[in-house]
């Protein structure tokens, strides 16, 4: 790619991400491309689709928190990695308003640009609860799905307003309902 096409990429995504963050993923492309100060079609030309641009923005994200997991699987004991991972989930995907439910929709979806990013971060997710859940230091009831779904509930709550406030204090209670190794 010349580097001004990956100038004018690079900015459309910054923009994208900021209006993201402030009006949730259901801003219109039109919109973005307006704060981007570029027409429509430059940005249909990085950006086919919604889903494309998406993909891009959020790829590095996963990709990142993916890699975090497996650094915290060889530097943290595994109740401190699990816990240290889902709360920074938590926090990335609150960033960027509404994406729990583009995640949501993409792992079940094989077609989805972002299936494969959201199969990845599900199962670091779960590996670091089954080296937890081998500690002895976590449930043995839940996997990998129920950590994806935890961080979708938990950074739903931090974008209601009327919750929000309460969302690190529930974190906490979920954390520790992980972590309790006494089962019913």
């Amino acid at each position: 790619m010349r580097a001004d096409a990956r100038k004018n990429r690079d900015h459309l995504l910054a923009v994208a991400g900021t209006a993201i963050a402030e009006e949730g993923v259901d801003v219109s492309l039109r919109d973005i491309a307006r704060r981007a100060e570029v027409g429509l079609a430059t940005l249909l030309r990085h950006f086919p689709t919604r889903e494309a641009l998406l993909d891009a923005l959020l790829r590095t994200s996963f990709d990142d928190m993916t890699a975090q997991a497996a650094e915290l699987e060889t530097s943290s004991s595994p109740e401190d990695a699990l816990v240290t991972w889902l709360r920074d989930c938590v926090a990335w995907t609150t960033e960027y308003r509404g994406v729990t439910v583009l995640m949501a929709a993409a792992i079940e979806d094989p077609a989805s640009a972002l299936h494969a990013s959201c199969v990845a971060l599900r199962a670091a997710g779960a590996r670091l609860l089954g080296r937890a859940q081998a500690a002895g230091g976590a449930r043995s009831d839940i996997d990998g799905a129920d950590v994806f779904a935890l961080i979708a509930m938990l950074a739903w709550l931090g974008d209601q307003p009327s919750l929000a406030p309460r969302a690190d204090h529930l974190f906490e209670v979920v954390a520790s309902a992980i972590l309790t190794t006494a089962e019913s």
